[in-house]
């Protein structure tokens, strides 16, 4: 063990200091307790997403209408407010520093839940955009999204397109469309070691009448192009400017769900896209809380069930082929409201609680497995490390950090 570990960190000490900011990147993470780090108490809307700076140690929360600015202390730096349309899904972007997160605006019972919470009477157009927020502007509390200069946002013609078209027998929503929600940084399937995309998933309507709904519909953008495009934002008189067309679009065959995926992750250790959902009520299916698309299988154009047309599906974890009826998942997972996985695999994953009558969450350490899927961190994981485990733990961190940053 002794000479193993010397060899180990003739490699890793060098290639630390070489590489300048990996290290302090590590250094500044607390050991999160197990009992969670809390949001605070963040009004009437629930949170919708997580997303974590791990060079920085902070991490930022989507709260439908806001974006809130935090360390891992549970300390609060600043927010993002005056949003009217639902903030869901968020992503770190260790690249440019940002964070990207979906936006959704529309006139169906989830828009005119938020503008009721709001007290806003006034009518809005129905868009779907990418918003991008410049974490390095985002210094104080109550930061307009408009005035401020800190978020811009790329519109998606697609999603409209899909939601505001016709599906099975003239049915409204193109593909059960609702608009969207999950989204992350992930790699194409069949070149998990390849660049990453930015991946966002669609909200899915629940009927249980319709059979063209039992799809999660993925688009993949280049993250470069898609933050050229994207704009400040008056949401009173919304623009219309971002990508024509995504790079790709992709079907993940899994039953019908409760308003699609609402939280997307990568995990770099099992090349799985973790799919976080409410779970569907069509009694032919499982009905799992999550799902996972492998990665490691290229996608593969073929017929898609009840949509009468071919697409580039994938490959769910634990199915042979895409489409495969035999749709394998995990129950009572989490992730719905927020999960990000760390450069180590590691997980957080947000647990929704309500203090005096307002929102809140905390944001616990868990681990995750195919075999068993989500779990709560051990109590036995928080017991003191010796100090070769905890410089193997460091050596391990460098080498997901350097892969992540350098595309190894």
């Amino acid at each position: 063990m002794a000479i193993r570990l010397k060899r180990l960190l003739k490699i890793a000490v060098p290639l630390s200091l070489c590489c300048g900011t990996v290290a302090p990147a590590f250094a500044a993470l607390p050991e999160l307790p197990l009992n969670g780090v809390f949001t605070g108490k963040q009004g009437k809307n629930h949170l919708q997403g997580i997303a974590v700076d791990e060079r920085n140690g902070w991490i930022y929360y989507s709260f439908t209408t806001r974006l809130v600015k935090g360390d891992l202390q549970g300390n609060i730096l600043g927010s993002v407010e005056g949003l009217v349309g639902h903030l869901g899904c968020i992503a770190f972007c260790p690249e440019d520093g940002c964070v990207y997160g979906s936006l959704e605006f529309k006139k169906d019972s989830i828009g005119a839940d938020i503008l009721h919470s709001l007290g806003d009477g006034r009518e809005y157009e129905d868009g779907f955009y990418v918003a991008v927020f410049d974490t390095a502007q985002i210094t104080r509390m109550g930061m307009s999204a408009e005035a401020d200069g800190v978020m811009t946002a790329a519109f998606l013609p697609e999603v409209l397109d899909d939601y505001a078209g016709k599906g099975e027998n003239g049915r409204d929503h193109r593909c059960g469309c609702s608009g969207i929600d999950g989204l992350c940084f992930a790699p194409k399937p069949g070149d998990p070691d390849g660049p990453k995309k930015l991946w966002v998933a669609y909200g899915v309507y629940s009927d249980l009448l319709r059979s063209d709904n039992d799809h999660q519909v993925l688009l993949c953008y280049d993250r470069e192009t898609l933050r050229a495009c994207a704009a400040p934002l008056r949401q009173t008189d919304m623009h219309r400017q971002g990508p024509d067309a995504p790079e790709k679009k992709y079907f993940a065959f899994t039953g019908n769900t409760t308003y699609g995926v609402q939280n997307l992750e990568y995990d770099p250790v099992h090349r799985l896209l973790l799919m976080a959902v409410y779970r569907g009520h069509k009694p032919q299916y499982a009905n799992f809380d999550m799902f996972a698309a492998d990665l490691t299988k290229p996608a593969r154009a073929v017929p898609l069930k009840g949509l009468g047309e071919t697409g580039a599906a994938l490959t769910l974890w634990g199915a042979d082929a895409p489409e495969s009826d035999d749709v394998a998942g995990w129950r009572d997972a989490g992730g719905q409201c927020g999960m990000h996985v760390m450069n180590d695999g590691s997980l957080l994953v947000a647990e929704t609680v309500t203090v005096d009558g307002e929102n809140a969450a905390y944001i616990k350490p868990y681990t995750f497995d195919p075999e068993t899927g989500l779990q709560p961190k051990a109590a036995a994981a928080n017991t003191r490390l010796t100090v070769w485990q905890r410089i193997l733990r460091w050596i391990r961190a460098i080498v997901a950090a350097v892969k992540g940053w350098f595309g190894a």
